[in-house]
């Protein structure tokens, strides 16, 4: 967005100059933090990249906005000046943003098993701070979706190949438990050892699962495996007692299953679950869901 800054100096020659929102928001953020790297951080952007942002800005300023030297930034005089005309801009905007604001969606993509209670109280911070709302997507593949810019933030479990132009978030590591049908052997069992899960045929959901033959070295790998494309598919081919699952412990607490059971995983290990965004999205609107998915439950 542009933002024609006229007659502010008509003797050095600054109407009609064209700095841009972002040019104030990187300034004012830096001048807040006094520092370029929790200044990057929280305007989800590289620090190399908010530097040439505040070099543009002085440049069509034609001044010099902040002094760096290698341990602190402080603000020059011109700089303490300005600062306090483009904090009155960036309010002036979110005043008027805020008017709109009850009609903006956030689109939050999964393909099964929102974390609990992270996700309720997540959204239901987000909605009361911004008035703008979540709208729940279920998708087989959310990074597929992230891609075709039908959500905006998705919610991935395990290790994944983030897109090109994502950046990832990792919000917590969730314990794996086993799930098998009530007619297999293992239910019987009271544990199973992530080592030998090897010698059970598994079922594998190879869009979004968080366990496959990927997760062990080569001469460990089960000796069968059994693909599925969705989470539904794999649960009723494990209640198929088609093989063994293995899952975050959430599904143990939301699934509702009469042919399954869940048995105790032992020294499996945790299974990362992430928020993936493009750099390039609604910078704003993704800065202020992940501050509130950052804060405790």
């Amino acid at each position: 967005m542009l933002l024609c800054v006229a007659g502010m100096d008509r003797e050095r020659g600054t109407e009609g100059m064209d700095v841009e929102l972002r040019h104030l928001r990187a300034f004012t953020s830096v001048a807040r933090h006094r520092s370029f790297s929790r200044a990057a951080e929280e305007l989800l952007i590289t620090q190399p990249a908010l530097s040439r942002t505040i070099a543009q800005l002085e440049g069509k300023l034609s001044v010099r906005l902040l002094d760096r030297s290698s341990r602190h930034v402080e603000l020059t005089d011109t700089g303490t000046e300005f600062l306090v005309h483009a904090e009155r801009v960036l309010a002036a905007l979110d005043e008027a943003l805020a008017v709109v604001s009850h009609r903006v969606t956030l689109r939050l993509g999964f393909s099964w098993l929102l974390p609990d209670p992270w996700a309720q109280q997540t959204i239901s911070r987000f909605e009361e701070i911004t008035g703008a709302s979540v709208a729940l997507t279920r998708t087989d593949d959310p990074l597929q979706a992230l891609r075709q810019h039908t959500v905006d933030i998705a919610l991935v479990r395990g290790d994944v190949d983030v897109p090109k132009g994502a950046r990832i978030v990792r919000l917590d590591d969730e314990p794996r438990i086993a799930v098998c049908s009530e007619h297999c052997a293992l239910a019987r069992l009271g544990h199973l050892d992530w080592s030998d899960v090897q010698h059970w045929p598994l079922v594998v959901n190879t869009v979004s699962g968080t366990t496959g033959p990927w997760s062990w070295p080569t001469d460990r790998r089960p000796a069968q495996i059994i693909e599925t494309a969705n989470y539904d598919e794999w649960l009723e081919t494990v209640a198929a007692n088609r093989g063994i699952g293995i899952v975050p412990e959430v599904a143990q607490r939301r699934t509702q299953h009469p042919a399954l059971r869940f048995v105790p995983l032992i020294d499996a290990p945790l299974s990362p679950v992430s928020l993936v965004y493009l750099a390039d999205a609604q910078r704003t609107l993704i800065r202020r869901f992940l501050d509130a998915a950052a804060q405790p439950t």
